[in-house]
């Protein structure tokens, strides 16, 4: 368990981990911010996509085999990525690295639930906690590299999946088949469960403004990569410690859907802060964004356990669905933000952030009826 969850932390290190270089990488590769952006949408938009084949791969060869292949793609990819000699290379080969990660993620937190002995409420906690300790890291490492040569990043995240990939072989036993094959199409047959459903669109909006956050931030605030890094630390170690120690508390004290709605609502006017900030005070946006952080964890670990529970198909089946579809809201959001930014001003794609949190509240609100029946007694 520990294992997985160690590679889990590596794993998700690669969201953040070019967040402090985007700017490096515009000037180096002689790219847009709308192109450099791509970056975050072939990596986002392949493990979408991917999602829906995960289920099909570990139901036939088994969690910890898909595991390895996950972290071997990974290293390839993220150290092709350190060789690009164009933007089109790169982000080429950051759509491969979304395969991997397609193939890790997924199958990391049926591993995780699997194994650990607290039951799955307990495993979801673990998942979240190397989410955001891995979201947290990811800038830091990008920076503390970055800020020497753009390429170091990359090659220091193969290596770090290279060594997560040799824990998995020695610590992780053979994972058991499961009594039923998953066909590639049960993901998308998961989905018409009204709760499910309910869940994955409301995600998809929630990620939207999630992303725009990661993914657009860096250009608007003119710090080197040193201080983009510091800036995402601290927020990922709110993602963090929101996500682990405040979530539970606060959905089992409120439910799961006020949580949701109150937080979303509150990232709504974190975003309409940070439109109205953007261009014009600096200290402001890195507050801002720190705090955002703390939203975002609880919102994070408030998804998962819905994705996971509220509905009956198998959980491997039920997160393949939902990350499927709250993926591409992380697929679609850096483009757009930056194409906003670049025709509108810097202050527009926050807004349209807000709005998709508008969206979000909207949909958890319409379908909560279908998200109740999986909320725990209120104490």
């Amino acid at each position: 368990m520990w294992a997985t969850a160690l590679a889990a932390v590596f794993a998700f290190m690669g969201i953040g981990l070019v967040d402090p270089i985007l700017p490096a990488i515009a000037v180096n590769l002689d790219a847009t911010p709308s192109e450099v952006s791509l970056l975050f949408t072939s990596y986002f938009l392949v493990t979408a996509v991917a999602m829906l084949i995960t289920g099909f791969v570990s139901s036939r060869i088994g969690g910890k085999k898909t595991l390895l292949i996950g972290l071997a793609v990974i290293v390839v990819f993220a150290s092709l990525s350190g060789l690009s000699g164009s933007v089109d290379q790169l982000v080429g080969f950051r759509a491969g690295w979304g395969l991997g990660n397609a193939l890790f993620v997924a199958t990391a937190l049926a591993v995780i639930v699997g194994v650990a002995s607290g039951g799955a409420g307990t495993a979801i906690i673990l998942y979240e906690a190397a989410l955001g300790l891995g979201i947290s890291l990811g800038p830091l490492l990008g920076a503390l590299l970055g800020g020497w040569q753009w390429r170091a990043p990359f090659f220091g995240t193969a290596a770090l999946m290279a060594a997560a990939f040799v824990a998995l072989v020695v610590l992780l036993p053979k994972t058991a088949l499961p009594a039923r094959k998953v066909r590639l199409r049960d993901p998308l047959l998961a989905l018409a469960h009204r709760g499910l459903r309910t869940t994955a669109a409301s995600g998809l909006f929630y990620n939207y403004g999630f992303f725009t956050i990661l993914a657009f931030t860096p250009f608007i605030l003119g710090m080197d990569a040193y201080g983009i890094g510091g800036v995402f630390f601290g927020w990922g170690v709110a993602v963090a410690v929101f996500s682990v120690f405040v979530a539970p508390v606060l959905q089992n004290r409120f439910g799961a859907v006020r949580v949701l709605a109150g937080t979303l609502l509150v990232l709504m006017l974190d975003l309409i802060g940070l439109g109205l900030a953007a261009g014009h005070s600096v200290p402001a946006v890195v507050v801002l964004v720190i705090a955002s952080g703390a939203l975002l964890g609880i919102n994070n670990t408030i998804y998962t356990e819905l994705a996971m529970g509220v509905s009956d198909s198998p959980r491997p089946v039920a997160s393949a669905g939902y990350n499927f579809v709250r993926w591409t809201g992380g697929a679609l959001a850096p483009f757009a933000a930056a194409q906003l930014g670049e025709h509108f001003g810097p202050q527009v794609p926050f807004f349209a952030g807000a709005l998709a949190m508008v969206a979000a509240i909207g949909i958890a609100l319409v379908g909560r009826k279908y998200l109740t029946a999986h909320e725990p007694h209120l104490v």
